[in-house]
């Protein structure tokens, strides 16, 4: 390639052709690995290329110089519920050249009626490989040099108008394919080489491969495909949701001899919907990391306790909530961060008295976290699994799918969600919506789907609840689109949310007031300032200022944007966070020995410490001030604390 000087720290250039037939990509990297490794890593498409569901090796033929021709059928899964899946037969060929370098070339073969004639094709749109493969060129100082094209037809034209981005976009096919191969290829060599280290003591190979098994899963989910055993179900005449049953005995992904086996089966519900104005990476880090804001802990309950038994139980026969606290527990990440596997521990409270709160671990794998990942795709997948964790742990996965869409034409109104499915009709329609092309490139495709384990018996009975919860977490998802809509005015969603409530300038006045009350100076320097002023004030304050409620179980109702970061929480998600959950038990106890003082003149001076974040974080302060906040009417109305100078250790 042009320019292409690989070396020691080079890990690749990556190319897309725009005025090709179909969509294209290339690119060349250096990786510590030796040609013959590579290739069969490369070969092995499932392994790395997500979106690939099968690979088969018809017929294999040996030819000249020691190569081979092989007959290939290969399955992609859909990568939305509004889409069908797509197909290939292909001829390959492998061989070795006079200097060692190794060659694989692909193209498909000619006429679109070749390949398997199995029921399950029928699910699929036969699309055109055309000249592909990899050149691999050993390095006199070891590792090899890898060249990379990938050419395609997708046959765009059977898609939705509003989905097409989604099979002519290069970029997509060099993110998914092309790049996500040279990926693979450099995490092998790193892994290979001892570079890599892994929490809990996990072998690289075990971890990658449950992030594998989730995905799948997941893919398995939203595709649906019928030689899995997969059927639509008969809805409630709202085509919003769609629901479908699995009645085989399914192994968990068919992986594990010994994984749980479903008693009746399981029930998947699945939605796809259009999201304008909503940042991906945004929206998926949200769902991860304020999880109360849409999911219902009975419902993941409902979900454990199927592992742990042979039968499953509705959910509300045992009433439980979940605390608010998540404890996430890195495991592995991908050499740039692009994926990220973890263990998270929902912390359960029993509302009855009699019974016993438990707690909830969930296998998570997150991709495009970072704000400003150009990925094609943003992932929130995860699957309720024993706290032991062994290596053959069963996996139902369930989450989120966030893809981009590089729309060029008018979109629907900013921070607004629209449904799709109900809508939409392949080849043929258009979004009737007006909009701005500022909002163009936020435009995303959202796929939700969540599994639940059944016995025949209650199989109605799970899909009605299934239904019904997927379409609260639609609900869910709408109003925190609404919330990160990035806003015309530049102020951050947060500010937004506030700015929304009137009450908010009122609070904003009376922590002010009794901050002068009580220690006989401003909190500001612009005392003089009122309303929408003086709240922008508090927002933007230099320190984190907190509320809580005046109550024997104190919860968070208000916070300026250094407070919301300190707790690394949200706006709308402080409610789910207590004042006794930000302080270990030393820190509770030195808290609750200033509280008669506090009652008594109205403040307290605290000392310098360390509490805790939302995300379980250590958070240092150089000190703090508590005070009372009281309003006109003379009552205390919260509590407000000031963390100065904080910092995470």
């Amino acid at each position: 390639m042009p320019g292409m000087k690989p070396g020691p720290d080079s890990f690749g250039i990556v190319a897309v052709s725009h005025g090709c037939r179909g969509v294209a990509a290339r690119a060349c990297g250096l990786v510590n690995l030796e040609p013959t490794k590579i290739v069969e890593i490369l070969k092995d498409r499932p392994s790395w290329f997500r979106d690939c569901r099968s690979l088969e090796v018809f017929t294999m033929l040996p030819a000249g110089n020691g190569g081979t021709i092989e007959l290939v059928y290969m399955q992609m899964y859909a990568p939305t519920t509004l889409v069908p899946a797509r197909d290939f037969w292909t001829l390959r060929y492998t061989t070795t050249m006079e200097d060692g370098s190794l060659v694989v070339c692909e193209r498909s073969l000619s006429g679109s009626g070749g390949g398997p004639s199995t029921a399950s094709a029928q699910q699929f749109v036969r699309a055109e490989m055309l000249p592909s493969g990899y050149l691999v060129r050993p390095c006199d100082g070891g590792g090899s040099i890898v060249h990379i094209v990938d050419h395609l037809d997708l046959e765009a034209w059977s898609v939705p108008e509003v989905l097409r981005p989604l099979y002519e976009s290069s970029r997509v096919v060099a993110q998914k394919m092309t790049t996500a191969a040279l990926r693979h290829i450099r995490q092998i060599a790193q892994e290979t080489s001892g570079e890599v280290v892994y929490a809990l003591g996990r072998q690289p190979a075990v971890l990658r491969t449950f992030s594998q098994r989730l995905s799948r899963g997941f893919n398995d989910a939203i595709s649906g495909f019928n030689d899995d055993g997969w059927s639509v179900m008969a809805g409630d005449g709202i085509e919003d949701v769609i629901i479908a049953c699995n009645s085989k005995k399914i192994r968990s992904n068919n992986t594990a001899p010994n994984a749980f086996i479903a008693p009746g089966g399981v029930i998947c519900a699945k939605a796809s919907m259009l999201l304008q104005s909503v940042p991906p990476a945004v929206l998926v880090r949200f769902l991860r990391e304020h999880r109360s804001e849409w999911a219902d802990y009975n419902f993941d309950a409902y979900s454990a306790s199927a592992l742990k038994s042979s039968s499953c139980s509705l959910p509300g026969l045992r009433p439980m909530r979940f605390s608010g606290s998540q404890i996430i527990m890195p495991l592995a990440h991908t050499v740039e961060n692009e994926e990220i596997l973890e263990v998270v521990r929902l912390e359960g409270q029993a509302l009855d008295e009699g019974l016993l709160s438990r707690d909830i671990h969930l296998l998570q794998f997150c991709t495009g976290l970072d704000e400003k990942s150009m990925g094609s795709c943003f992932q929130l997948v995860f699957a309720p699994i024993d706290e032991l964790f062994p290596d053959d742990a069963p996996l139902i996965s369930s989450g989120f799918r966030v893809i981009p869409l590089d729309m060029k034409t008018d979109g629907a109104p900013a921070g607004r969600t629209l449904d799709l499915a109900s809508s939409l009709e392949a080849g043929s329609t258009t979004l009737q919506a007006s909009g701005g092309a500022d909002d163009c490139n936020l435009r995303s495709v959202l796929t939700i789907a969540f599994q639940f384990p059944y016995e025949m018996h209650l199989q109605d009975s799970v899909a009605t609840m299934a239904r019904q919860y997927v379409r609260s977490i639609v609900s869910a998802v709408q109003r925190v689109s609404m919330a990160i809509s990035p806003s015309r005015s530049g102020l951050n969603a947060e500010h937004k949310i506030i700015s929304g409530f009137p009450e908010a300038a009122t609070l904003a006045r009376w922590i002010c007031q009794s901050y002068r009350f009580h220690l006989g100076v401003e909190l500001f320097r612009q005392a003089d300032e009122a309303g929408e002023s003086l709240l922008r004030m508090l927002w933007d304050h230099e320190d984190a200022i907190l509320c809580c409620s005046f109550k024997e179980k104190p919860v968070f109702t208000f916070a300026n944007e250094m407070g919301i970061n300190m707790l690394e929480t949200s706006f709308v998600a402080l409610q789910d966070l207590s004042l006794d959950k930000i302080f270990d038990e030393a820190g509770r106890k030195a808290l609750y020995s200033e509280i008669p003082k506090l009652m008594e003149q109205g403040f307290v001076y605290l000392p310098g410490g360390v509490c805790l974040s939302g995300m379980g974080r250590h958070v240092s302060f150089e000190n703090a001030v508590a005070w009372k906040v009281v309003g006109e009417d003379n009552n205390v109305h919260c509590l407000a604390f000031c963390f100065v100078n904080w910092s995470f250790v």
